[in-house]
Protein backbone atom coordinates (compact mmCIF):
# COMPACT_ATOMS: atom_id res chain seq x y z
CA UNK A 1 0.00 0.00 0.00
CA UNK A 2 1.37 3.07 -1.12
CA UNK A 3 0.69 6.65 0.25
CA UNK A 4 0.80 9.98 -1.17
CA UNK A 5 2.55 13.00 -0.33
CA UNK A 6 -0.31 14.42 1.17
CA UNK A 7 -1.40 11.61 3.22
CA UNK A 8 2.00 11.22 4.80
CA UNK A 9 2.04 14.63 6.00
CA UNK A 10 -1.34 14.61 7.01
CA UNK A 11 -0.12 11.41 9.09
CA UNK A 12 2.86 13.25 10.05
CA UNK A 13 0.73 16.16 11.73
CA UNK A 14 -1.23 14.05 13.52
CA UNK A 15 1.56 12.27 15.21
CA UNK A 16 2.72 15.33 15.96
CA UNK A 17 -0.42 16.66 17.64
CA UNK A 18 -0.87 13.16 19.53
CA UNK A 19 2.63 13.70 20.35
CA UNK A 20 1.66 17.43 21.74
CA UNK A 21 -1.65 16.12 23.27
CA UNK A 22 0.21 13.41 25.35
CA UNK A 23 2.91 16.14 26.65
CA UNK A 24 0.24 18.37 28.12
CA UNK A 25 -1.30 16.00 29.75
CA UNK A 26 1.10 14.55 31.32
CA UNK A 27 2.58 17.17 33.01
CA UNK A 28 -0.90 19.00 33.90
CA UNK A 29 -3.03 15.72 34.64
CA UNK A 30 -0.11 15.19 37.54
CA UNK A 31 -0.50 18.83 38.80
CA UNK A 32 -4.66 17.83 38.92
CA UNK A 33 -4.03 14.52 40.26
CA UNK A 34 -1.51 15.93 43.28
CA UNK A 35 -2.35 19.64 43.66
CA UNK A 36 -5.19 20.85 42.25
CA UNK A 37 -7.80 18.13 42.91
CA UNK A 38 -8.22 18.77 46.92
CA UNK A 39 -8.23 22.37 46.41
CA UNK A 40 -10.71 22.73 43.76
CA UNK A 41 -12.96 19.97 45.94
CA UNK A 42 -12.47 22.40 48.79
CA UNK A 43 -13.29 25.49 47.14
CA UNK A 44 -15.90 24.46 44.97
CA UNK A 45 -18.11 21.29 46.15
CA UNK A 46 -21.13 21.83 47.97
CA UNK A 47 -21.65 25.71 46.99
CA UNK A 48 -24.95 25.15 44.85
CA UNK A 49 -28.01 22.83 46.32
CA UNK A 50 -30.73 21.30 44.77
CA UNK A 51 -34.18 20.26 45.79
CA UNK A 52 -34.99 16.96 47.17
CA UNK A 53 -38.47 16.83 48.56
CA UNK A 54 -40.97 17.93 50.98
CA UNK A 55 -41.77 16.37 54.45
CA UNK A 56 -43.36 17.09 57.77
CA UNK A 57 -41.60 19.61 60.07
CA UNK A 58 -39.49 18.10 62.87
CA UNK A 59 -38.10 20.26 65.76
CA UNK A 60 -35.07 22.09 65.09
CA UNK A 61 -35.46 22.27 61.74
CA UNK A 62 -35.13 26.21 60.15
CA UNK A 63 -38.35 27.73 59.97
CA UNK A 64 -36.72 29.52 56.69
CA UNK A 65 -37.58 25.77 54.87
CA UNK A 66 -41.34 26.00 55.26
CA UNK A 67 -42.99 25.31 52.54
CA UNK A 68 -46.38 27.21 53.16
CA UNK A 69 -48.10 25.88 50.22
CA UNK A 70 -47.98 22.62 50.95
CA UNK A 71 -48.43 23.33 54.40
CA UNK A 72 -51.77 24.75 53.97
CA UNK A 73 -52.81 21.98 51.75
CA UNK A 74 -52.50 19.56 54.45
CA UNK A 75 -52.66 21.25 57.08
CA UNK A 76 -49.60 20.29 58.63
CA UNK A 77 -46.33 21.96 58.58
CA UNK A 78 -44.22 20.81 55.93
CA UNK A 79 -40.31 22.06 55.09
CA UNK A 80 -38.05 21.38 51.75
CA UNK A 81 -35.58 19.85 51.92
CA UNK A 82 -32.49 20.42 50.03
CA UNK A 83 -29.37 18.28 49.27
CA UNK A 84 -25.51 19.38 48.44
CA UNK A 85 -24.62 19.21 44.64
CA UNK A 86 -22.55 16.42 44.04
CA UNK A 87 -21.88 17.11 40.51
CA UNK A 88 -20.62 20.35 39.02
CA UNK A 89 -20.40 21.75 35.72
CA UNK A 90 -17.11 23.51 34.96
CA UNK A 91 -16.95 25.61 31.67
CA UNK A 92 -13.67 26.75 29.74
CA UNK A 93 -14.36 30.27 28.31
CA UNK A 94 -10.71 30.66 26.13
CA UNK A 95 -9.75 33.93 24.77
CA UNK A 96 -7.92 32.53 21.49
CA UNK A 97 -7.92 36.39 19.60
CA UNK A 98 -4.14 37.00 17.81
CA UNK A 99 -2.86 38.50 21.19
CA UNK A 100 -2.57 35.59 22.72
CA UNK A 101 0.16 34.59 20.11
CA UNK A 102 2.61 37.44 21.96
CA UNK A 103 5.26 35.77 23.79
CA UNK A 104 9.14 36.19 25.11
CA UNK A 105 11.62 34.37 27.03
CA UNK A 106 10.44 30.98 24.95
CA UNK A 107 6.79 30.89 26.32
CA UNK A 108 3.58 31.95 24.49
CA UNK A 109 0.84 33.29 26.26
CA UNK A 110 -1.10 30.71 24.10
CA UNK A 111 0.91 27.72 25.75
CA UNK A 112 0.49 28.90 29.18
CA UNK A 113 -3.45 29.34 28.61
CA UNK A 114 -3.84 25.40 27.09
CA UNK A 115 -1.61 24.55 30.86
CA UNK A 116 -3.58 26.50 32.86
CA UNK A 117 -7.36 25.20 30.73
CA UNK A 118 -5.89 21.63 30.98
CA UNK A 119 -5.49 21.10 34.53
CA UNK A 120 -8.16 22.88 35.06
CA UNK A 121 -9.95 20.26 33.24
CA UNK A 122 -8.12 17.26 35.02
CA UNK A 123 -9.40 18.63 38.07
CA UNK A 124 -12.96 18.81 37.49
CA UNK A 125 -12.14 15.12 35.80
CA UNK A 126 -11.19 13.95 39.03
CA UNK A 127 -14.43 14.96 41.02
CA UNK A 128 -16.96 13.41 38.34
CA UNK A 129 -17.66 16.55 37.02
CA UNK A 130 -18.63 17.43 33.64
CA UNK A 131 -16.38 19.85 31.50
CA UNK A 132 -17.43 22.17 28.62
CA UNK A 133 -15.45 24.79 26.22
CA UNK A 134 -16.36 27.93 24.84
CA UNK A 135 -13.27 28.95 22.37
CA UNK A 136 -13.91 32.82 21.52
CA UNK A 137 -12.49 36.06 19.66
CA UNK A 138 -14.94 38.43 19.07
CA UNK A 139 -17.38 35.82 18.01
CA UNK A 140 -17.72 32.21 19.39
CA UNK A 141 -14.80 30.28 17.55
CA UNK A 142 -15.71 26.46 19.25
CA UNK A 143 -18.48 25.45 21.68
CA UNK A 144 -18.38 22.03 23.23
CA UNK A 145 -21.34 20.62 25.04
CA UNK A 146 -20.10 19.76 28.50
CA UNK A 147 -19.35 15.93 29.07
CA UNK A 148 -17.23 13.88 31.44
CA UNK A 149 -14.26 11.38 30.99
CA UNK A 150 -10.73 11.01 29.99
CA UNK A 151 -11.37 11.11 26.21
CA UNK A 152 -13.56 14.63 26.06
CA UNK A 153 -10.91 16.15 28.28
CA UNK A 154 -8.18 15.09 25.21
CA UNK A 155 -10.61 16.35 23.02
CA UNK A 156 -10.80 19.48 24.55
CA UNK A 157 -6.91 19.84 24.85
CA UNK A 158 -6.67 19.17 21.35
CA UNK A 159 -9.03 21.70 20.67
CA UNK A 160 -6.89 24.23 22.46
CA UNK A 161 -4.00 23.21 20.61
CA UNK A 162 -4.71 23.27 17.02
CA UNK A 163 -7.66 24.99 16.37
CA UNK A 164 -7.67 28.26 14.31
CA UNK A 165 -9.81 30.87 14.46
CA UNK A 166 -11.56 33.12 12.01
CA UNK A 167 -10.90 36.39 13.66
CA UNK A 168 -8.29 38.03 15.47
CA UNK A 169 -10.07 40.42 17.58
CA UNK A 170 -11.39 40.00 21.32
CA UNK A 171 -14.88 40.58 22.49
CA UNK A 172 -15.13 39.36 26.23
CA UNK A 173 -18.79 40.37 26.16
CA UNK A 174 -19.96 38.44 23.47
CA UNK A 175 -18.51 35.58 24.39
CA UNK A 176 -20.52 35.85 28.04
CA UNK A 177 -23.92 36.11 26.25
CA UNK A 178 -23.33 32.95 24.90
CA UNK A 179 -22.30 31.33 28.38
CA UNK A 180 -25.89 32.82 29.56
CA UNK A 181 -27.43 31.97 26.77
CA UNK A 182 -26.41 28.45 26.54
CA UNK A 183 -25.72 27.48 30.35
CA UNK A 184 -29.33 27.53 31.95
CA UNK A 185 -27.94 25.57 35.15
CA UNK A 186 -25.37 27.34 37.96
CA UNK A 187 -21.31 26.66 36.49
CA UNK A 188 -18.16 26.53 37.79
CA UNK A 189 -16.63 29.33 34.92
CA UNK A 190 -13.53 29.78 34.00
CA UNK A 191 -12.60 32.91 31.52
CA UNK A 192 -8.70 32.70 30.68
CA UNK A 193 -7.62 35.77 28.48
CA UNK A 194 -5.81 38.51 28.85
CA UNK A 195 -8.13 40.34 28.75
CA UNK A 196 -7.43 43.25 26.15
CA UNK A 197 -10.94 44.62 25.83
CA UNK A 198 -13.51 46.39 27.50
CA UNK A 199 -17.01 47.22 27.74
CA UNK A 200 -17.63 43.73 29.32
CA UNK A 201 -19.21 44.97 32.67
CA UNK A 202 -22.66 44.58 32.33
CA UNK A 203 -23.04 41.08 30.39
CA UNK A 204 -20.48 39.77 33.39
CA UNK A 205 -22.98 41.23 35.85
CA UNK A 206 -25.67 39.16 34.37
CA UNK A 207 -23.78 35.89 34.05
CA UNK A 208 -22.36 35.89 37.56
CA UNK A 209 -25.82 36.15 38.84
CA UNK A 210 -26.13 32.59 37.68
CA UNK A 211 -22.63 31.12 38.07
CA UNK A 212 -19.26 31.23 39.87
CA UNK A 213 -17.07 33.07 37.63
CA UNK A 214 -13.17 33.29 37.77
CA UNK A 215 -11.01 35.63 35.40
CA UNK A 216 -7.57 34.38 34.70
CA UNK A 217 -5.13 36.78 33.39
CA UNK A 218 -2.25 35.83 31.66
CA UNK A 219 0.19 38.27 30.49
CA UNK A 220 3.65 38.63 29.10
CA UNK A 221 6.35 40.98 31.42
CA UNK A 222 7.33 42.87 27.84
CA UNK A 223 3.38 43.99 27.34
CA UNK A 224 3.44 46.34 29.72
CA UNK A 225 5.84 48.76 29.09
CA UNK A 226 7.33 50.15 25.64
CA UNK A 227 10.89 49.71 25.21
CA UNK A 228 12.90 52.88 23.90
CA UNK A 229 13.74 51.22 20.48
CA UNK A 230 13.60 53.93 18.29
CA UNK A 231 11.56 53.73 15.16
CA UNK A 232 10.38 50.13 14.34
CA UNK A 233 7.92 48.49 12.95
CA UNK A 234 4.53 47.09 15.13
CA UNK A 235 1.98 44.78 14.30
CA UNK A 236 -0.90 44.38 15.90
CA UNK A 237 -2.03 40.75 16.62
CA UNK A 238 -5.57 41.62 16.42
CA UNK A 239 -6.39 44.10 13.89
CA UNK A 240 -3.30 42.59 11.06
CA UNK A 241 -2.22 46.22 10.52
CA UNK A 242 1.38 46.79 10.40
CA UNK A 243 2.34 50.06 11.46
CA UNK A 244 5.63 52.48 12.12
CA UNK A 245 5.85 53.53 15.41
CA UNK A 246 8.41 55.78 17.30
CA UNK A 247 9.11 54.83 20.62
CA UNK A 248 11.52 57.03 21.41
CA UNK A 249 8.99 59.30 22.02
CA UNK A 250 8.09 59.45 25.70
CA UNK A 251 4.60 60.40 24.73
CA UNK A 252 4.16 57.69 22.71
CA UNK A 253 5.26 55.35 25.41
CA UNK A 254 3.32 56.95 28.10
CA UNK A 255 0.21 56.67 25.34
CA UNK A 256 0.76 52.88 25.50
CA UNK A 257 1.35 52.45 28.72
CA UNK A 258 -1.73 53.98 30.01
CA UNK A 259 -3.63 52.11 27.11
CA UNK A 260 -2.68 49.08 29.08
CA UNK A 261 -3.03 50.06 32.56
CA UNK A 262 -6.71 51.15 31.73
CA UNK A 263 -7.27 47.59 30.49
CA UNK A 264 -6.20 45.99 33.89
CA UNK A 265 -7.96 48.45 35.91
CA UNK A 266 -11.18 47.81 34.26
CA UNK A 267 -10.49 43.91 34.26
CA UNK A 268 -9.86 44.08 38.35
CA UNK A 269 -12.81 46.46 39.27
CA UNK A 270 -15.36 45.06 37.19
CA UNK A 271 -14.27 41.36 38.10
CA UNK A 272 -14.53 42.84 41.50
CA UNK A 273 -17.73 44.85 41.59
CA UNK A 274 -19.56 41.95 40.01
CA UNK A 275 -18.57 39.39 42.94
CA UNK A 276 -16.24 37.41 40.62
CA UNK A 277 -12.83 36.33 41.34
CA UNK A 278 -9.17 37.34 40.08
CA UNK A 279 -6.20 35.36 39.09
CA UNK A 280 -3.25 37.18 37.46
CA UNK A 281 -0.45 35.24 35.55
CA UNK A 282 2.62 36.07 33.74
CA UNK A 283 3.94 33.59 31.44
CA UNK A 284 7.24 33.84 33.12
CA UNK A 285 5.13 33.16 36.66
CA UNK A 286 4.21 29.94 38.51
CA UNK A 287 0.40 29.81 37.53
CA UNK A 288 0.69 26.67 40.06
CA UNK A 289 1.47 29.32 42.84
CA UNK A 290 -1.29 31.58 41.51
CA UNK A 291 -4.00 29.08 41.69
CA UNK A 292 -3.69 27.48 44.71
CA UNK A 293 -3.08 30.77 46.56
CA UNK A 294 -6.52 31.70 44.89
CA UNK A 295 -8.16 28.48 45.78
CA UNK A 296 -7.07 28.78 49.31
CA UNK A 297 -8.41 32.48 49.47
CA UNK A 298 -11.71 31.08 48.66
Amino acid sequence: MFLSLGSKRIEMETKDLLKKVRKIEIKTRRLSDHIFSGEYHTSFKGRGMTFSEVRPYQYGDDIRSIDWNVTARYNETHVKVFEEERELTMMLMVDISGSENFGTRNKFKKDIVTEIAATMAFSATQNNDKIGLILFSDQIELYIPPKKGRSHVLRIIRELIEFQPKSHRTDIAQALKFLSSTQKKKAIVFVISDFMSDNYEHTLKIASKKHDITGIRVYDLREEKMPNIGMVSMLDAETGLVRWVNTSSKSVRLSYEKYYQDRIHYFRDTFSKSGSGVVNTRVDESYVTKLLGYFKSR
